[in-house]
């Protein structure tokens, strides 16, 4: 299984892109795929507190709402 980070659908990007392990590491992506280990390894060393975690919040799709 693998994560897609995309900057660009990032709701948070431009408040927390300086406290980001992806701006840190890398500069701010406009995409950029992590696979389960290596995102495993990320949250180990933000964890350990050598790097900021992944800030990444994506937007979610609201409620349907059907009328009547």
């Amino acid at each position: 299984m693998t994560t897609r980070i995309d900057c660009d659908t990032c709701v948070v990007r431009g408040l927390h892109c300086h406290d980001c392990v992806v701006t840190v590491l890398l500069g701010p992506p406009p995409e950029l795929t992590i696979d389960d280990d290596e995102l495993a390894a990320l949250d180990a060393l933000a964890s350990g507190g050598l790097v900021p975690p992944l800030r990444l919040v994506e937007p979610v799709a609201g409620p349907v709402i059907e009328s009547a």
